[in-house]
């Protein structure tokens, strides 16, 4: 018996996209799709973006790599555009999500180190999502992509999602904690938000215990919630920031932040990447944050992810089996009460892509282009879709 060449690591939906436009994907057969998950999160700009096209085409044709062992003009003309977005000091290339978290995590632990404490902590949520790693696998509130990996990393404690009195506790009774991690919005957890001034009081609490505030913002950040960053809603500035997913709209590349004491941490040999920030990823970076980091951009988000959610409940409002519809800009969960992973091929079915976390919650990370005009579209599609769910899953 002969195994597929791919190891069997997704479960595939029967379509293959061959070509993209805007928010639409197209399939072998020309079938065209609304794009409302982008490539969970990655493809902001949408597909075939004119300057990031033309940006990589350039780049392409003069050089893709040389090595972090000399000057990388193209990381650091990123480096400074994201500092300039972000507040923060300085920056780290890597080449996705988890690695960004991962170099998050080694200037927690060196923090630590720096503090006197032999085994430093880092506290994390529940039902947070970090990455696959080993250390990110084990800062991830979530057993059953745990599950088999045994033994994980030891160093994390864990606390309930938006609870300061938790943390407080912590605090009060764990003199081992050098940081604590976590995401403004939980994307994997079930798009839950913090609630309203919770940032400003863990800033607060970080402070006084000498913590460092880690920001995942892989998912949050590049503009998905009308702010560059999320944490900007709130007026305060974390200690260590990571993003990824929107940076390249489609290539590869995470970027770990730090700010402060923070910035310091890292010396020559602490740390590395052989293709992290290479000229390619960074070139469509860069046109990423010049696109995104503009008032024009930001405004565009809050208002049309507005009018998403408003549809959505408006629509939805008398079905019993919708328990909420929640978010910020463009980064949507509406939770069902019950399981509802079928509604991604059924919405595959009718020319729409979604995708369904935590069992229940189904997402929409829509590119951040996207038109009302194209709000109404996926409306059209996913609002009967979800109204009939209850009755189609009886019936399965």
């Amino acid at each position: 018996m002969t195994l597929p060449a791919l190891m069997n690591t997704y479960g595939r939906l029967p379509v293959s996209f061959v070509r993209g436009e805007g928010v639409r994907l197209f399939d072998e057969q020309g079938k065209g799709y609304i794009d409302g998950i982008s490539g969970i999160g990655v493809n902001a700009l949408g597909h075939a973006h004119p300057g990031v096209t033309q940006a990589i085409t350039e780049q392409a044709g003069k050089l893709l790599h040389t090595s972090n062992l000399y000057n990388v003009q193209r990381q650091q003309q990123l480096a400074e555009s994201l500092r300039d977005a972000s507040g923060m000091d300085n920056v780290f290339f890597a080449n996705s999500g988890a690695e960004a978290n991962e170099a998050a995590i080694k200037l927690a632990r060196m923090h630590g180190h720096q503090r006197g404490i032999d085994i430093p902590h880092v506290v994390v949520m529940e039902q947070a999502f970090h990455g696959r790693t080993l250390a990110t696998l084990t800062a991830s509130g979530n057993r059953k992509i745990q599950a088999g990996f045994e033994p994980l990393v030891r160093g994390f404690i864990r606390a309930p999602f938006g609870d300061i009195a938790a943390l407080e506790s912590i605090a009060n009774n764990n003199d081992s904690v050098a940081a604590v991690l976590l995401e403004p919005i939980q994307g994997e957890g079930g798009l839950h938000v913090l609630p309203e001034g919770f940032l400003k009081q863990l800033r607060e609490l970080c402070d006084r215990n000498n913590w460092l505030l880690m920001l995942d913002e892989v998912q949050t950040g590049n503009g998905r919630t009308g702010k560059y960053f999320a944490y900007q809603h709130d007026g305060v500035l974390p200690d260590v920031l990571v993003t990824a997913k929107g940076l390249g709209n489609g290539l590869p590349i995470g970027a770990c932040l730090a700010h402060g004491k923070a910035a310091s941490l890292f010396h020559p040999g602490n740390h590395g990447s052989t293709f992290g920030g290479n000229p390619l990823a960074c070139a469509a970076g860069q046109v990423v944050v010049e696109t995104l980091n503009t008032e024009e951009m930001r405004n565009h988000v809050s208002d049309v992810g507005d009018y998403l959610r408003a549809g959505l409940r408006e629509r939805l409002a008398d079905a019993q089996h919708v328990v909420e519809v929640r978010g910020r800009g463009l980064m949507v969960g509406v939770e069902l009460n019950s399981p509802c992973a079928g509604l991604v091929k059924q919405a595959l079915d009718q020319g729409l892509l979604i995708n369904v976390t935590a069992e229940r919650v189904v997402r929409l990370l829509p590119p951040l282009i996207i038109s009302r005009q194209e709000v109404d579209a996926l409306l059209d599609i996913l609002c009967p879709l979800i109204l009939q769910w209850p009755a189609q899953s009886d019936a399965a």
